[in-house]
């Protein structure tokens, strides 16, 4: 029988909660319209959908259609309010279209056909901004000796307490090595093969 050190118990856990935690580059793909998919008249109206639903840089839509019998247009934000077909920056036309977001802000997709987009065959998107990790604020001078009676200007933080209390600002980084330690103290005062 092998015996298997707790360390190697506390790994596992630690890839395991990593994948989890560590945001995906791939993205995620949205079938459009759902089980409907791209039709001249959905059950949601295609505006309802896209607020259901939050998009990001690299996500892709796919849009289901009788290939042969309708198109997506990606277009102007004009050419989206007027169902102009004339002038796409982009068309698909295999009846399982594939588009992938690869910037922020708006897109615009309409039916090839105008008569299907007049009807409500037409898609707004807005992929959310990508941010930045946040660093943590800088550090405010220390403010000088408590003294009775002084006016203290708003947004300053109070003087320290001589009560011996003190408030933790750990952050979830903290919170995770302390999860993984625990775990891996657990199976080793355990002795779990």
């Amino acid at each position: 029988m092998e015996y298997r050190r707790p360390l190697d118990e506390g790994m596992l856990v630690l890839v395991l909660i990593v994948m989890v935690v560590l945001p995906r580059c791939d993205g995620r793909e949205f079938v459009v319209g759902g089980k409907d998919g791209w039709v001249s008249r959905p059950s949601e109206c295609y505006n309802h959908w896209a607020e259901r639903n939050r998009f990001q840089v690299n996500d892709t839509l796919l849009f289901k259609y009788g290939k042969g019998n309708d198109s997506v247009l990606v277009v102007s934000k004009n050419d989206y309010y007027t169902c102009n077909t004339a002038n796409p920056i982009q068309s698909l036309a295999d009846g399982n279209s594939i588009f992938r977001f690869d910037r922020s802000g708006p897109f615009y997709f309409i039916s090839g056909i105008p008569d299907h987009c007049n009807a409500g065959q037409r898609l707004p998107i807005v992929v959310l901004a990508i941010r930045p990790p946040t660093a943590a604020p800088p550090q405010q001078p220390s403010p000088g000796p408590f003294v009775p009676g002084e006016i203290v200007p708003s947004g300053t933080p109070p003087p320290p307490s001589s009560s011996g209390s003190a408030r933790s600002s750990s952050g979830p980084g903290i919170t995770l090595v302390g999860i993984i330690m625990a775990t891996m103290s657990i199976g080793y005062v355990m002795g779990t093969p």
